[in-house]
């Protein structure tokens, strides 16, 4: 036996309205219950209504200056270093000559995380500069913010795998 349920004088079967909110990373619709993304695993912002709201930041806003921050802490490159992601933030990286990024723990650069493929990712050294490929990953390999299959690598820019941000020194 079905249970019924009366909305404004109207009589419907299981037609409740399911709250959601949209992830502010993709514009995927969850279930307001959700605490992070199904479709991109970013951490979803609730609106509490009333409640001041935690302002955003895009691309064109962001402090360009943590590059230039990495040159006080005497990190010499080749390096990788991650910026956010994971609890991570600081840890550094030191590729030689192939090196594969990935969730597996047989990679070279271990990422932890669900968003971050097994095999994700490999960083190649080939006439002294370093080329970041993908490995076919389902979320992509971003450098600056632009999704790559393969591309250059110069010192200061920013690969993305996953969730983790890093940050390339070549000093």
């Amino acid at each position: 036996m079905l249970a019924t349920q009366k909305l404004g004088g109207i009589t419907g079967r299981g037609t409740s309205h399911v709250p959601h909110v949209y992830c502010q990373e993709c514009g995927f619709q969850n279930p307001e219950a959700a605490n992070y993304c199904a479709r991109c695993g970013a951490l979803l912002v609730k609106d509490e209504g009333g409640a001041e709201a935690t302002q955003s930041f895009t691309a064109d806003e962001r402090d360009d200056a943590p590059a230039s921050a990495l040159e006080d802490l005497g990190i010499k490159g080749p390096a990788l270093v991650v910026r956010s992601g994971g609890g991570r933030a600081g840890e550094t990286f030191h590729p030689e000559g192939e090196t594969t990024i990935g969730r597996s723990p047989d990679c070279g650069i271990f990422l932890d995380d669900v968003t971050v493929s097994r095999k994700h990712a490999v960083l190649v050294e080939r006439d002294g500069a370093f080329f970041i490929e993908d490995q076919g990953s389902l979320n992509g390999t971003f450098v600056n913010r632009k999704r790559v299959e393969s591309g250059q690598l110069e010192d200061g820019d920013e690969l993305q795998i996953g969730k983790y941000r890093l940050t390339f020194l070549n000093r």
